[in-house]
């Protein structure tokens, strides 16, 4: 069975190789390609992995191309993890939208908006090529705003296009633990939109074991969430959410934190992966050492500055472990390939899952996976304070996508003003101006 990885030159590739090493079932994964239009950091990636293939006998074989037909042809499932502009775009779309005093941040706010409106088109032409050349295939998409993007994707490929975010395991998975439970074992009532969600709920033997964590302060005070929303908070909304809603929750110690740090988040890892590749570059490097010392350093400072404002100091070592990404994209593979039925939080169409949005709007739920595809599960309705939020951002995407269509400044302009963490119309014209004026990737939106 062939992958084909788009953005193949990426620094966490290697965890989906990893992932991979350690599948040896019959219909796996045996013939990787990575596409990247870097060469560079192809063959920096080609040598990490490499590295982490030795001493394997049946490792997947890898090639690496800068030829999208090519890496295409004959895929049975295609990663989507591109980015458009780069790590040095998302740190432009940080400083802009942080000099008029609005959030940055790569998938929240305005520089999400920026982040999507040069992604789209270009993932909406990839969905185009794979309709094309591998008609059959899979897709996985992580590129963020990672919501959006499969929504674009889907308007080409129906629902053989399925978004993977790790942010809801990682945050079940937390709670789990606080709560003694396995977390392979529980169900999970996750729903919302990417990076806007909220844990309702976490069902062991059928009993619903939230309410236990939300009277115990000390235990709801002990992980990430706990202390980045605090337990009063918590308690009020009767839930846990994506540790992203801290950007809305308390968006002005978010601005705030951010403006005064010495580097954004994005300024941060356009130097740290900067440093990364050209250290690759150089002849007798230990490709897999030095990488694997970028990722711990990488996943240490997470949300550093969310955390700097919420006054809660670093991450407990306990919290380093994402939801494993890598690990839900194989799950995904496994359950569509091998017919493996499994339930998985992804990114899909809604369907009549939620009322308060339309069928083709793509939604963050529990969802049954097997050979045909990822089905959302029907979920409960959402509190009216989540219906405001989820179909505000919604409207927005709405617009990002029109605008990405059509080419028109004016539905940009729109799309960004009608953001909740976006305080102005003025403002929204004056984020347009910058971001179009900052990336050649906005050039199609006409004045």
């Amino acid at each position: 069975m062939k992958l084909t990885i788009l953005g193949g030159g990426g620094f966490r590739v290697p965890l989906v190789y990893g992932a991979l090493l350690g599948d040896h079932a019959e219909g796996r994964v045996t013939r990787v390609t990575l596409h990247d239009l870097d060469a560079g950091r192809l063959s920096a990636v080609a040598r990490v992995l490499a590295d982490q293939a030795e001493g394997v006998p049946d490792a997947p074989e890898v090639t690496a191309t800068t030829d999208l037909d090519e890496a295409l042809r004959g895929a049975d499932f295609v990663f989507s993890a591109i980015r458009v502009g780069g790590l040095e775009g998302r740190a432009a779309d940080e400083r802009i939208a942080l000099a008029e005093g609005v959030l940055g941040q790569e998938t929240v706010g305005a520089g999400g908006i920026a982040y999507g409106l040069r992604t789209v088109p270009v993932a909406t032409r990839i969905a185009r090529r794979v309709a094309a050349l591998a008609p059959d295939a899979w897709v996985i998409n992580f590129t963020n705003p990672a919501g959006l993007v499969t929504e674009a994707m889907s308007r080409v490929l129906g629902d053989r296009v399925v978004g993977i975010c790790d942010s809801p395991v990682g945050l079940g998975r937390r709670v789990a633990r606080i709560l003694g439970a396995d977390p392979d074992e529980a169900w999970i009532d996750y729903v919302g939109l990417n990076h806007l969600g909220w844990l309702r709920g976490l069902r062991v033997g059928g009993r619903d074991e939230l309410p236990r964590l939300l009277a115990d302060e000390e235990a709801l005070g002990s992980f990430e969430e706990g202390r980045l929303f605090g337990p009063e908070w918590l308690r009020s909304l009767g839930a846990i959410p994506n540790e992203y809603l801290h950007y809305y929750y308390f968006n002005r110690e978010a601005v705030h934190a951010y403006r005064t740090a010495e580097r954004t988040r994005g300024a941060y890892l356009r130097d740290q992966q900067g440093a990364f590749y050209e250290e690759m570059g150089k002849p007798g490097t230990p490709a897999l050492a030095a990488w694997r010392r970028t990722l711990a350093d990488r996943e240490a400072t997470y949300m550093a500055a969310n955390r700097e404002a919420a006054g809660v100091g670093e991450r407990d070592e306990e919290d380093l472990e994402s939801g494993g990404y890598e690990k839900v994209a194989l799950a995904l593979m496994r359950a569509v390939a091998r017919d493996e039925r499994t339930t998985l939080i992804l990114n899909v169409r809604n369907g009549t899952t939620l009322s308060v949005l339309d069928a083709d709007a793509v939604i963050e739920v529990p969802c049954l996976v097997d050979a045909n595809g990822a089905r959302p599960v029907a979920v409960a309705p959402l509190p009216y304070h989540a219906v405001g939020l989820v179909t505000a951002v919604k409207a927005v995407e709405r617009e990002v996508l029109a605008a990405a269509e059509s080419g028109s400044r004016e539905t940009a302009v729109k799309a960004f003003a009608l953001h909740p963490l976006v305080d102005s119309v003025a403002v929204a014209r004056r984020l347009v101006e910058g971001y179009a004026a900052e990336h050649p990737g906005l050039a199609y939106l006409r004045r």
